[in-house]
C-alpha cells in the first residue's frame, strides 16, 4: 500500500520548475590578506570568516541563510519530498541486544519518534521496560544521544548527551530500575564510553582540560587524560589516573577487561597513521602502575579480550589485511607472541571473543562481509551463512554466555538481527523491521571499473528494476575515500526515495578507504590523494560511458572527508557534473590543523607546516583551487554552526569563494544548519528535512522529469 501511495505521490508533483534567473548573492567582503608560505604567496580573501562569532560573520551567516531559504522555498515540491521521506522512514528500528548481568539492553526508534528509547528486559521472553527516552526531553534543549555504557551487573548506565550536535558530551548516571538519574555529572569529555570498576561504585573515563567560555567549538582539543569518578561525589573530587603532557600528540581511551582486573589504555599516536600503544594497569596491584605492554607504535593493536593473563590482540603488524595474535603478560616479549589467526587474502574487519573459547571473525571480501568462527587456538570451526551480499557486525555477548547477536543489512535488507546459539551451532532470526515497502521493485548490484591508472575499483548501484540505460537517468554518486573507512552495503530508506524518483544511487569504494586493507588506505593519503580524486572521477566517467547517466544528470555528494573529495573533484572537472553537494568538508587544507581535533588528521592529509607537504596540500585544497570565470554546476555547500569537528569556516570560505568565481547561471548555495553539529541537527525530523532540501535542489538542478522539466 505504501508503494502505491508513493507512486501516486510522485505522479502528482509534475510541477513546473521555476527559472533560476539572475542570482543576486549576498554581499561578501573581500580582504587583501596574503600569507607567504615557503616562498609562495597564498591569497586568503575570506580569512575574516574564520571569526565565526564575529558580528560581521554572524550578519553574513544570516544573509546566506535567508538567500538559501528563499531559493529552496521556491521549489514547489520541497514539502512533498519531506513528507515522502518521513513516510518511508516510518517503521521501527532496533539495535542489537547487549547482555549485562541478567539483563538484555537495546535501543529502539518507533515510527513516530525522532530519537531512541532505551529498554531492558530480564530475559528474552520478558516484556522490555523503557528506562531512558530522548523523546521526553524538551525540543528547545536540542539534545541528541551521545552513547551509553552499562555497568557489569546491569543496574546502572552512564549515558551521554550532546547539545546542538557538538562533539562535547555531558555524562549522567541513570539507575536503570527506577529510570532516574543520580546527581553525578561529568563534563569536558568527548568519549561516551566509560569503564566501570568491579563493584560498580565508579568508572574510568576520558576528559580534556576545561576551556574558556566561547572557545569550546574552536580551540584545539589536546592533552586528554584518564580520570576515575566515584559515584556520589563531585567531578572536582575525581582522581587523575593517567596523562602524558610530554606527548601532546597522543589521544587516549580506556576500557575494562572482561575479568575487570585490568584497565586497558589505548594510546593513539596523532603523529603517525593507524599506529598506537597498548598499556594496562593491574587493578589488583596496590601500586597501580601503568605497564607499557606495547609501546613501539609500529602498527595498530586492538585488544579483543583476555583469558586470565593471555590477551588476544588484532593487529596489522606485517599483515596489512589484519591478523590475530596472543600475548601472555608473564612473558610479553615479541619472541613469545603466538599467531592465532594469520593474515588472509580478505580484510579482517572485526574480531570478538565469545562463548569462552570462540573467536568470531568478520572479514570483508570485495567490500562484502563474510563471517567465520575459530577456536582461541586458531582451529577453524565453521562459516556463518549470510542472507545475501551485505554487511554484518556485532557478535556481542558475554564470555560466559552461549548466545551472541549480530546484525545484517544490505541496500535492500533493512537491518535484521540474528541470534547465534553456540550450544546448537545454529543461527536464527531474532528480530526484523517491518518497513511496509515493496523492496522487490528495486535492484542492487556491484560493478567494477578501472581508474585512470588501471586499478580495479568496486562500486555498488541501487536503482529501480525497470530502468533503461539510455543515459537519461539521474545519478547520485556518493564518495568518501579516506581514513581507512570502508564503504559497504547498508540500508538507508532515504536512498530508496531517490530511486522512487527514477534515480540511481552509486557508491564506489575509493582508495584511501579500508575495503582492501591498509595498503588500499595508504594508496590514498597525503601526496597519493590524487588516486582518490581520480577514482571518483573515473566512477563518474564509467557511469556515463555505460549509459547509466550523462554529465547533465550526474550529481555528486559527500560529507566530511567526502565533502573535501567533492570540492576537489569539482575544481578539477566542473564540466563532468550537473550538481554537487559538499557537506561539512575540510576545504582549507593549509589551515585545517589549527582547530579542535583536526591536528589528528595530519598523518592522513599532510602537515601544512612542512614545505614538502605544503606543495601537494596547496594543489589539493578545494578553497585555494577555485578559478574565476569558471562555469560551475549547481552547488549547495552544507555546514553547521556548532560543528566542532570540521569547524564551519571551512565551508564559509569555500562557499563564498565559489559564489564569487561562478561564471555560469547555476546556483551556488550555502546551507548553514542552525544549532547543529558535524552530524547535522538533532533528531530524525531534522535529518529528513536536510535530505529533502538536497533532493529538491538536485531535482531542479538535474531537470528530473518528476519535477516538471523534460
Amino acid at each position: 500500500m505504501k508503494q502505491i501511495i508513493a507512486s501516486m505521490f510522485f505522479a502528482a508533483i509534475l510541477l513546473a520548475s521555476p527559472e533560476d534567473g539572475e542570482l543576486n548573492y549576498p554581499q561578501t567582503s573581500v580582504s587583501d590578506h596574503v600569507d607567504s608560505l615557503f616562498g609562495t604567496q597564498v591569497a586568503d580573501p575570506y580569512r575574516w570568516l574564520e571569526e565565526i562569532d564575529g558580528e560581521e560573520t554572524i550578519e553574513w551567516i544570516e544573509a546566506q541563510r535567508d538567500f538559501t531559504e528563499a531559493y529552496l522555498s521556491g521549489i514547489p515540491n520541497r514539502e512533498l519530498i519531506r513528507e515522502r521521506l518521513r513516510g518511508i522512514t516510518e517503521y521501527t528500528r532496533r539495535s542489537m541486544p547487549t547482555v549485562k548481568g541478567e539483563r538484555y539492553f537495546f535501543s529502539q526508534i518507533e515510527e513516530d519518534q525522532d530519537f531512541s528509547v532505551y529498554y531492558y528486559h530480564d530475559g528474552l521472553d520478558q516484556e522490555p521496560i523503557p528506562f531512558l527516552d530522548f523523546n521526553e526531553f524538551p525540543e528547545e534543549s536540542n539534545l541528541s544521544q551521545g552513547g551509553i555504557s552499562y555497568s557489569r551487573d546491569g543496574e546502572l548506565a552512564a549515558w551521554g548527551a550532546r547539545e546542538s550536535g557538538s562533539d562535547w558530551i555531558t555524562l549522567r548516571i541513570r539507575d536503570v530500575s527506577s529510570a532516574t538519574d543520580l546527581d553525578d555529572i561529568i563534563l569536558w569529555t568527548k568519549h561516551p564510553m566509560v569503564a566501570w570498576n568491579s563493584d560498580n561504585t565508579g568508572f574510568y573515563y576520558i576528559r580534556y582540560p576545561a576551556l574558556e567560555e566561547g572557545e569550546e567549538h574552536t580551540a584545539l582539543s589536546t592533552g586528554n587524560m584518564i580520570w576515575f569518578h566515584r559515584l556520589g561525589t563531585q567531578q572536582s573530587e575525581d582522581s587523575l589516573v593517567y596523562e602524558r603532557p610530554d606527548k601532546p600528540e597522543w589521544y587516549l581511551s580506556c576500557g575494562m577487561a572482561h575479568d575487570q582486573r585490568y584497565l586497558l589504555i589505548y594510546a593513539g599516536d596523532g603523529a603517525s597513521l593507524h599506529k598506537n600503544g597498548l598499556f594496562y594497569i593491574d587493578l589488583q596491584d596496590e601500586n597501580g602502575e601503568v605497564v607499557e605492554l606495547l609501546n613501539d607504535f609500529d602498527a595498530y593493536y586492538y585488544p579483543i579480550e583476555n583469558i586470565e593473563e593471555e590477551f588476544f590482540i588484532e593487529t596489522n603488524l606485517d599483515a596489512p589485511n589484519g591478523k590475530v595474535f596472543s600475548i601472555n603478560l608473564s612473558n610479553p616479549e615479541r619472541e613469545n607472541w603466538q599467531t592465532i589467526i594469520p593474515e588472509s587474502d580478505c580484510v579482517l574487519q572485526s574480531v570478538s571473543l565469545v562463548n569462552q573459547n570462540t573467536l568470531a571473525l568478520v572479514y570483508s571480501e570485495d567490500a562484502v562481509s563474510r563471517v567465520q568462527l575459530n577456536t582461541v587456538t586458531g582451529e577453524f570451526i565453521k562459516n556463518i551463512e549470510l542472507p545475501c551480499p551485505g554487511s554484518t557486525s556485532g557478535f556481542r555477548g558475554e564470555l560466559d554466555c552461549s548466545l551472541a547477536f549480530y546484525s545484517f543489512s544490505s541496500f535492500l535488507h533493512p537491518g535484521e538481527i540474528y541470534m547465534y546459539n553456540f550450544d546448537t551451532g545454529e543461527a536464527e532470526l531474532y528480530w526484523e523491521p517491518e518497513t511496509g515497502m515493496d523492496l522487490d521493485q528495486f535492484q542492487s548490484k556491484q560493478v567494477f571499473y578501472e581508474s585512470n591508472d588501471g586499478t580495479r575499483i568496486p562500486m555498488f548501484l541501487v536503482y529501480p528494476r525497470d530502468i533503461t540505460l539510455d543515459g537519461s537517468n539521474p545519478v547520485l554518486l556518493s564518495g568518501y575515500g579516506g581514513f581507512g573507512v570502508s564503504m559497504t552495503p547498508s540500508f538507508n530508506a532515504v536512498n530508496l526515495v531517490w530511486a522512487e524518483m527514477g534515480g540511481i544511487f552509486a557508491l564506489p569504494c575509493l582508495r584511501g578507504g579500508g575495503e582492501y586493507g591498509e595498503e588500499w588506505h595508504l594508496a590514498g593519503i597525503r601526496e597519493k590523494r590524487d588516486n582518490v580524486f581520480n577514482d571518483f572521477i573515473s566512477a563518474a566517467e564509467y557511469l556515463i560511458q555505460e549509459g547509466y547517466t550523462s554529465c547533465e544528470k550526474l550529481a555528486v555528494i559527500g560529507g566530511s572527508n567526502g565533502g573535501t573529495l567533492v570540492g576537489a573533484c569539482l575544481n578539477r572537472r566542473p564540466d563532468l557534473f550537473g550538481a554537487a553537494l559538499p557537506a561539512v568538508g575540510v576545504m582549507d587544507l593549509l589551515r585545517f590543523h589549527l582547530s579542535t581535533v583536526a591536528w589528528l588528521w595530519i598523518p592522513e592529509y599532510g602537515d601544512p607546516e612542512s614545505e614538502k607537504d605544503f606543495e601537494f596540500l596547496y594543489r589539493f585544497s578545494p578553497y585555494h583551487n577555485i578559478e574565476d570565470g569558471t562555469e560551475y554546476p549547481a552547488v549547495m555547500v552544507t555546514t553547521a554552526d556548532h560543528d566542532d569537528r570540521v569547524v564551519p569556516w571551512h565551508s564559509f570560505k569555500y562557499g563564498a569563494r565559489l559564489q564569487a568565481a561562478q561564471a555560469g547561471s547555476a546556483p551556488v548555495l550555502i546551507n548553514i544548519l542552525e544549532s547543529a553539529g558535524h552530524g547535522g541537527g538533532a533528531g530524525l525530523s531534522r535529518y529528513l528535512s536536510r535530505r529533502a532540501d538536497e533532493y529538491a535542489f538536485l531535482g531542479r538542478a538535474l531537470g528530473m522529469k518528476e519535477f516538471g522539466t523534460e
